[in-house]
């Protein structure tokens, strides 16, 4: 995975800790996760907005 190792990612990880903070954290990732996930479906029904907007409108 791009040439990163387990122990670059314990140093960013503790990099990302320093800067943020133990408390932001799970925040952090919640947000991440959700980015990802509405990624996951507009990449997957690229579509599904417009046919919903569409069956609204008639």
């Amino acid at each position: 995975m791009f040439g990163l190792g387990v122990s670059e990612l314990f140093v960013i990880l503790i990099i990302i800790l320093i800067i943020f903070g133990a408390g932001k954290l799970p925040e952090i990732g919640s947000g991440i996760g959700k980015a990802i996930k509405n990624f996951k479906t507009a990449v997957h029904d690229p579509d599904k907005k417009d046919s919903d907007s569409g069956k609204h409108s008639s």
